[in-house]
């Protein structure tokens, strides 16, 4: 696996074996497509674990009040999704449809600030 800056729709993402739909040497099925703008560098990885193995600093989570920064983006149409968009969406893409991985919910307290309230 080899570090790699792929540029995706207009977008610079770095990560491990990045594909040109964001998918990563992490995370490679057919819904992993989307990438992460990281609030500690300002940098766009396809997973944390891209984020882990190439950045020399530790992850920065985004806070419950950045809600409305676009951090994600769509690997399949290049859309810019705001933080609670993404996270109130139903696992796709609200512009072009495509789906996104559901299991990643499992790991958005790993990017984003979560309300446990």
């Amino acid at each position: 696996m080899g570090r790699v800056v792929r540029r995706i729709h207009g977008i610079d993402v770095v990560g491990v074996d990045v594909d040109p739909e964001t998918r990563c040497g992490h995370y490679a099925g057919s819904t992993d497509v989307i990438a992460i703008r990281f609030k500690c560098c300002d940098t766009w990885y396809p997973c944390i674990d891209c984020h882990r193995a190439l950045a020399d600093h530790e992850p920065a989570v985004w806070s419950i009040s950045e809600r409305d920064e676009a951090a994600v983006l769509c690997g399949v149409c290049g859309a810019r999704l705001g933080i609670a968009t993404y996270l109130n969406g139903d696992s796709s893409c609200p512009h072009c449809g495509a789906g996104f991985n559901p299991g990643c919910k499992l790991h958005h307290h790993l990017y984003f600030e979560i309300d446990r309230g």
